[in-house]
């Protein structure tokens, strides 16, 4: 499966690199939008749903990655009650 990582700016400016099983997040994210930290968070929680499906229909398996990726996600997402999430780009 294609991997993509996408650079990811907190409402405080720290950076992350947020890891992706599929290119499913190009299509959910738009690089260099800001999103409502719920709205960013609600969007992870599609992408990784779809990556994990995806991972699963051709290996047999859920991705294990895809969610340890939604609950980092959610875990730094909790510390931002309000503000946005930039997802400045994509690298694969």
């Amino acid at each position: 499966m294609p991997e993509v990582e996408f650079d990811v700016r907190w409402p405080d400016g720290s950076q992350q690199w947020v890891y992706s099983p599929s290119t499913v997040v190009e299509d959910v994210f738009t690089a260099g939008v800001a999103y409502p930290v719920g709205e960013f968070v609600a969007l992870t929680r599609e992408a990784m749903g779809e990556a994990s499906r995806r991972v699963q229909e051709r290996w047999g398996f859920p991705c294990s990655r895809a969610a340890a990726t939604l609950a980092s996600v959610e875990a730094t997402a909790a510390r931002f009650p309000t503000g946005e999430v930039q997802v400045a780009g994509f690298r694969r």
